[in-house]
């Protein structure tokens, strides 16, 4: 309206500065009608033009949103791509994948077992594991399968000893749902609980520098203890409580035989305590963990008992002494009476720890120029049974059982955010606690693996 009437003024005072020169009957009534019609068109055309440019606006101002959007869904895809290494990717709305391969090539001059006895020998081992995850961030929970796949059996099958040489060793060349489960969050953050197919040794006895085959340590001995005897993965239950920031409580159920039958019957419990204090801004871990195991166990020197329970104790700890070292230390000790006749060395040889001890570090190369190198090194000795010992006494020639000692160092070499590379030499003395007939030489252990992680 007072675009129209600015109009209206405007003509209507020019031809009032021009009824001079033609006469005063110049502007009529039906002249100013015919005006006002005019500018009634022109507003019109005015108010279509500036709908029109309102919906231009709109239209660009969408467009702007939609290419911000894009920038950002790039932004983060770079990101993905340049994420950590070994960290899962996130693709389909929300669905993460991991994925890495390891292989290992190792070799002796004095193998202990089979038809290889004391010969030189060199075997390869290979494994892929595949992880998908969804998180559901609506309800705090998440899901997860890990697919796993491998082939070679490495030296393990050359080699009778109360541990293993290569941890990573996967002699089974299908594609395989290892563990899967699904995990919630309650209580605002204070409790986890987790259900479904789990290894009890993601989630117990772990260790920040000893418990990763794929990057730190091969040996059997320093990944987890020994003593401690964690059932395969299988259907389980496991719940984690954090009352504090440095302190975990944290308790499973599985199923110890890892057979899927009678699941209620024979069950492997564990519960673990873990304070994480800082000391002058360092951190580290005091793990510690007891447990039982209804799986059937023969007694020594009653062997008509053979279905007894076992039973023991643990401690894991790590702990950063400076910002490039970190030091660890385990140990367990289980009920020396019984055993497991599942649980065999190569060549069917069964037996059975009383304790396990290990130590040893980890140093950043960050001195040397290559701060992304680590350098480890640990020893460690398993202990049988003293019922054990007993029962071979009979024997000949009678069961020696000394302690089985392991030394190890390695040295992980990063070619890139993707890819490494870990020389490995291990030596062990009183293998199968010199047990094994005509053969109680030490046994040293050259190896490299490779890591490569999508």
């Amino acid at each position: 309206m007072v675009l129209r009437g600015a109009v209206l003024i405007t003509v209507f005072s020019g031809f009032c500065l021009l009824r001079p020169c033609f006469g005063q009957e110049f502007v009529t009534a039906d002249t100013y009608a015919e005006l006002e019609k005019r500018v009634r068109a022109l507003e019109e055309k005015l108010a279509e033009q500036d709908k029109c440019i309102h919906e231009q606006d709109v239209c660009i101002l969408e467009q702007k949103q939609k290419i911000t959007a894009y920038e950002d869904r790039l932004a983060q895809f770079d990101q993905k791509l340049h994420r950590e290494t070994g960290a899962p990717i996130e693709i389909a709305q929300g669905l993460e994948i991991g994925a890495g391969t390891t292989a290992i090539i190792q070799g002796t001059s004095n193998t202990n077992a089979g038809e290889s006895k004391k010969e030189s020998r060199t075997d390869a081992s290979f494994s892929t594991d595949i992880t998908l995850g969804k998180e559901f961030e609506d309800i705090n929970g998440k899901a997860f399968v890990h697919l796993q796949t491998g082939q070679g059996a490495g030296l393990d099958d050359n080699l009778s000893l109360y541990s293993w040489v290569n941890g990573d060793a996967d002699d089974d060349n299908y594609v395989r749902v290892n563990d899967f489960g699904y995990e919630q969050v309650l209580f605002g953050g204070s409790t986890l609980v987790t259900v479904g197919k789990l290894n009890p040794t993601f989630y117990f006895d772990t260790n920040a520098v000893a418990n990763d085959e794929t990057t730190q340590f091969l040996a059997g001995i320093f990944g987890n203890n020994p003593a401690l005897e964690f059932p395969d993965n299988g259907a389980g239950i496991r719940m984690a409580v954090l009352p504090a920031q440095w302190l975990e409580l944290g308790y499973g159920v599985f199923d110890a035989d890892s057979d899927w039958e009678k699941i209620g019957g024979n069950l492997f419990a564990i519960v673990e305590l873990a304070l994480k204090p800082q000391f002058g801004g360092l951190s580290g871990a005091y793990r510690f963990q007891a447990w039982r195991n209804n799986a059937y166990h023969t007694r020594w020197l009653a062997p008509e008992n053979d279905k007894e329970p076992s039973f023991g104790f643990g401690a894991s700890f790590d702990q950063k002494v400076s910002e490039l070292i970190t030091v660890f230390t385990r140990y367990g000790w289980q009920d020396p009476d019984v055993y497991n006749p599942a649980v065999t060395a190569t060549g069917g040889l069964p037996y059975s720890l009383e304790h396990s001890w290990s130590a040893g570090l980890q140093v950043a190369g960050k001195p040397w120029g290559r701060e992304n190198d680590v350098w480890a090194f640990a020893v460690g000795q398993c202990i049988p049974s003293g019922d054990y010992k007993k029962a071979g006494t009979d024997l000949d020639p009678a069961r020696r059982a000394k302690n089985e000692g392991y030394f190890e160092t390695y040295y992980n070499i990063r070619i890139n955010k993707h890819v490494s590379i870990s020389p490995d030499f291990q030596y062990i003395w009183n293998p199968f606690g010199r047990d094994v007939s005509d053969d109680t030489e030490p046994i040293c252990v050259y190896g490299l693996r490779s890591q490569i992680d999508f």
